[in-house]
């Protein structure tokens, strides 16, 4: 019954429109779709953790910023006003509140003297010592849960809950409505479309501090009374089946899952046994599959893409944003291990093609596009800007007082920007885009990328005027799959388009540097391989940048555009094709912020027990420039049986 309900979840038939929304037409509907830039990843007040750390904005504050309005920043006065504001340059085309759905009765509880559990002791100290409190209620993610008689598996709430958490259940409403009025109120249901809310919450289990993290997203305005949590569902199986109970197609709710993060999951996210250590059966990797079409590339706490193994060829570019540690605790701790190569996207794809060659399996069960988010902790979805970041909070700097030095951990960065090629932006055609994968992540710019394989693309594309109309014509486009059998004697091509983000007024974007095609397959032995292939630009193009002024210079591109051919391509050989669009170097965050605080090094000492606001400025392992990108979801091949 549990892979049945799996599988439901996402299998169901399509559901009621949402309201009127999926009966207007909007003003800039284009058949051949648009690409639309938001952030599926966004923290509010309603967070634990953004609310331990001095978060007090909401959701309707954070839509309010995502279409262009400032917003106040911790640390705040004494009566409540910001000492510090943020404001995006451009608004946002879509966003989806993401708030841990984990705490949401027990914060309520503790911050309302109405309800009985507010003299709690876990409440006062949620009140009086909020990093205290932090470690303690996020012990309860750390715990592995315990399987019930009913098939269900659960972790017990505190004490102060109630009866089976009926008191922190019910106080959960309140977060959870406000979220739901938040996302009605600012979703823009006239033909202009401006701005679509998804309605989402994050799934947030972290077994013994590794991250299993879910952010989950509706069709449609229709959702669960309550979310499905972590407590209520310890394992994303369980999840799932959570959602096929709560969430049914007949009600006119739909959803998935979005697994996030994976660079600090130490070993589990991408783990090919089911919760009870059996291997995937074909049933449960379908399932899989169809609850989870998208992950998560990149976001604050560093990328997800690859990372330099022993068992795989060396990729300059896989060193980007490399956060040290491999689980949650690791900026508290300092036990934790290096990361892993198996945590890391492009490693869970070869896995993918492995399982689906395996005659017990038969299914890829890591079949993901990508996306980006920010994972911003202070209600700021989309603030990516290297220059004007913040610091997004979450485990990083909470910014309880008024930051002396770095406003964020070194190793954290500003995080992504999620980018969907949907007919129109509604809440309709945008979550279609997530369930086909035509969508991509990049870590910040609004860079406009196409991806289209065939058989049969002609390699004139880019120059006939008719690159969109030949890519879905003849081809599929980023997330779809080449049609098989491959035709006798023919290679697969790839054709791929990036124009360079336009930025803003006062801040204008970088040119790009170059594009790479990443392919990964399964060779006769069935091991996996991978490598990179250079398709446009030019990598050795002298683009530089003086790290004292972050003055950028050299030569780059307004746009590139090519049609490349797989000259490896084996037909009795499964692989997956992804792009990897690059931009010029430019300064780090943490560059402009060094400079600003005119920081020397090496840094002076500092007295016994105090720490040096500036350090993070002096730390050679994260250098004063990056080269910001994005990444496509893949087109796979499968080979015949």
């Amino acid at each position: 019954m549990l892979l049945l309900a799996l599988t439901l979840t996402a299998c169901s038939t399509s559901p009621p429109p949402d309201g009127i929304a999926a009966a207007r037409e909007c003003l800039d509907r284009n058949p051949q779709r648009n690409a639309y830039f938001g952030d599926l990843h966004v923290h509010t007040k309603y967070s634990l953790d953004a609310s331990t750390q001095g978060t007090n904005v909401g959701p309707h504050d954070a839509y309010r910023f995502a279409l262009g309005e400032r917003i106040p920043v911790q640390p705040y006065d004494a009566d409540g006003n910001g000492l510090r504001s943020t404001q995006l340059l451009r608004p946002l085309d879509f966003a989806a509140v993401t708030d841990h759905s984990e705490f949401f009765g027990e914060t309520e509880i503790c911050t309302h003297p109405e309800y009985p559990g507010y003299d709690s002791p876990e409440c006062q100290l949620y009140r009086e010592r909020p990093g205290e409190a932090f470690l303690v209620f996020n012990l309860q993610l750390a715990e592995r849960g315990t399987v019930n008689p009913d098939g269900t598996k659960t972790v017990p709430r505190f004490a102060y809950c109630g009866p089976n958490g009926v008191d922190c259940l019910e106080a959960a409403k309140t977060p959870w409505g406000d979220i739901q009025r938040a996302a009605e109120a600012y979703y823009d249901r006239s033909d202009d479309c401006r701005f679509t809310t998804l309605l989402g919450y994050e799934w947030t289990g972290s077994p013994e501090s590794n991250n299993w993290h879910r952010n989950v997203i509706f069709r449609t305005g229709t959702v669960p009374a309550l979310p499905v949590s972590y407590m209520d569902a310890a394992a994303p199986e369980y999840l799932w089946a959570g959602l096929a109970a709560t969430c049914r197609a007949e009600d006119g709710c739909e959803v998935l899952t979005i697994p996030h993060n994976s660079n600090l999951s130490n070993g589990i996210m991408f783990q090919t046994t089911d919760d009870s250590g059996a291997p995937f059966s074909p049933a449960f990797a379908a399932a899989k599959q169809l609850n989870e079409p998208l992950a998560e590339v990149m976001q604050h706490k560093g990328q997800s893409e690859c990372f330099n193994g022993p068992s795989t060829p060396a990729d300059e570019l896989c060193g980007y944003e490399i956060l040290p540690y491999n689980n949650l605790a690791g900026d508290r701790l300092q036990n934790t291990n290096p990361p892993k190569e198996t945590d890391f996207l492009r490693a869970a794809l070869k896995v993918g093609l492995q399982q689906e060659a395996d005659p017990a399996v038969g299914v890829n069960p890591f079949k993901y596009g990508f996306v980006g988010g920010t994972d911003t902790h202070i209600g700021a979805p989309g603030q990516v800007l290297e220059d004007r970041f913040p610091g997004h909070g979450g485990a990083g700097q909470p910014n309880r007082t008024m930051p002396l030095g770095l406003t964020d951990l070194v190793e954290y960065n500003p995080g992504g920007l999620s980018v969907l090629w949907a007919e129109q932006n509604t809440r309709e055609s945008l979550y279609a885009a997530m369930r086909r994968r035509e969508a991509y992540g990049t870590s910040g710019p609004r860079m406009t990328v196409r991806f289209f394989g065939g058989w049969d693309l002609p390699s004139d594309m880019c120059s006939s005027g008719s690159f969109v109309p030949h890519g879905y014509g003849l081809g599929v486009p980023m997330g779809g799959d080449l049609a098989t059998p491959a035709p006798a004697g023919r290679r697969p091509r790839f054709a791929v388009s990036a124009l360079r983000d336009p930025g803003a007024e006062d801040e204008p974007g970088l040119p790009l540097q170059r594009i790479q095609v990443v392919k990964g397959w399964i060779d006769t032995t069935g091991a996996a391989q991978e490598t990179v292939f250079e398709v446009a630009g030019n990598k050795d193009n002298g683009a530089g940048v003086d790290e004292a002024t972050c003055a950028t210079s050299g030569e780059g591109y307004d746009s590139l555009c090519t049609v490349w051919e797989d000259p490896q391509f084996d037909a009795a050989q499964s692989a997956f094709y992804y792009a990897r669009v690059v931009q010029n170097p430019g300064c780090r965050w943490h560059a402009y912020q060094c400079a600003a605080l005119q920081a020397s090094c090496p840094r002076p000492p500092v007295a016994p027990g105090q720490s040096d606001p500036l350090e993070g400025c002096c730390d050679v392992n994260y250098p004063k420039t990056v080269q910001e990108r994005a990444w496509t979801s893949p087109i796979w091949y499968r080979a015949p049986s």
